[in-house]
C-alpha cells in the first residue's frame, strides 16, 4: 500500500483533533417499505420476517420487521459526516423496528487514543415512543469532521 501524502496525514490528525471525549452526533429517519425493498435487494436478504406478512404475521412480532441492519446502517450517514473509517463494529439488538417507525440514532464519543488516532464510540437507537431498539459500539478513525454539534 503507498504511503499517504503529508497533507492527508495533516487532515487525519486535524480530524482526530476535532473529536472529544463526551461529543454527540445525531441523526433521525423514518423508515419506509421503499427503504426495506432497496436494502433487502442490494443485499439478498430476503428473510420472512422482513417479507412475507403472513409468516410474520404469526410470529411474536405480529408484523414484518425492517432488517436490524437496515437500521444499524444509520451509523453510516454519521461515519460518512465525519469521514470515519470503521475498523470495528458490534450491534445488540434489543426490540424490533417496523415501516413507519421514525428511528433517532445518537452517537457518544467514549474514548480517544491519541497513540493511535483510534476513537471509540457507542450509539444508541431509540424509536419515536422512547424506547431503545438498537445499541452500537465501533472504533475507527475520523477523516474529515464536517459534522459538529
Amino acid at each position: 500500500m503507498p504511503e499517504a501524502t503529508p497533507g492527508f496525514k495533516r487532515r487525519l490528525r486535524e480530524a482526530f483533533d476535532a473529536t472529544s471525549v463526551g461529543q454527540t452526533f445525531a441523526y433521525r429517519r423514518t423508515f419506509t417499505e421503499g427503504d426495506v425493498a432497496l436494502f433487502c435487494g442490494v443485499t439478498g436478504d430476503y428473510n420472512p420476517y422482513h417479507q412475507d406478512e403472513a409468516f410474520a404475521r404469526e410470529s411474536w412480532y405480529g408484523r414484518r420487521t425492517i432488517p436490524g441492519l437496515l437500521t444499524g446502517s444509520m451509523l453510516t450517514h454519521i461515519g460518512g459526516m465525519l469521514g470515519f473509517l470503521a475498523t470495528e463494529m458490534r450491534f445488540e439488538y434489543l426490540a424490533p423496528v417496523y415501516v413507519g417507525d421514525t428511528i433517532t440514532c445518537t452517537v457518544t464519543i467514549l474514548e480517544k487514543d491519541g497513540s493511535r488516532r483510534r476513537v471509540e464510540c457507542g450509539a444508541d437507537f431509540v424509536n419515536q415512543e422512547g424506547t431503545l431498539v438498537l445499541r452500537a459500539r465501533f472504533s475507527g478513525f475520523p477523516g474529515q469532521v464536517r459534522l459538529a454539534r
